[in-house]
């Protein structure tokens, strides 16, 4: 995985090629769109990451922001992290039937979104998901995922 070493998503952006800067600054329209209220944009992991703050939520695993969605240009491909899909979720089911109806391939990781031109994604599928959970109920979502890991399920 590339990842940048850009302290900002200005920085970032202004690292990419026009062509692949115009494919990101797409697919980030979309996701700023719908990204619910309490959620902030930032760099993280070597991408953009769209988190709750350590403010609002600070007792997280690995003391960074709880990420809840991400987007960057890779080397041959585009990702879009969403971890509202993780884990066999409705909203999985939601976006894999989106990409369908779409007449899109889906190629997807257990969160992770990838694809090879801006053609390939159903920009209002993508921004569907991204709305799908508010910070209150990812908060939720990850507070019963981290008993059942500490549980050894």
């Amino acid at each position: 995985m590339v990842s940048s070493k850009a302290k900002t998503v200005a920085d970032y952006l202004k690292e990419l090629p026009p062509e692949r800067r115009k494919v990101v600054a797409a697919v980030r329209s979309v996701i700023r769109k719908h990204l619910p209220r309490g959620y902030k944009e930032t760099m993280g992991w070597g991408v953009i990451c769209y988190g709750i703050p350590l403010a609002r939520y600070p007792d997280t695993y690995n003391g960074q922001p709880l990420c809840y969605a991400g987007l960057a240009a890779q080397k041959n491909y585009y990702a879009v992290y969403l971890m509202c899909v993780y884990g066999g979720s409705a909203e999985e089911g939601r976006l894999r039937k989106e990409f369908e109806k779409a007449g899109k391939k889906l190629d997807m990781g257990k969160c992770c979104v990838r694809f090879r031109k801006l053609e390939d994604l159903p920009l209002p599928a993508i921004g569907r998901a991204v709305r799908s959970l508010s910070v209150d109920q990812y908060i939720r979502r990850y507070e019963a995922s981290r008993k059942l890991t500490k549980r050894g399920r």
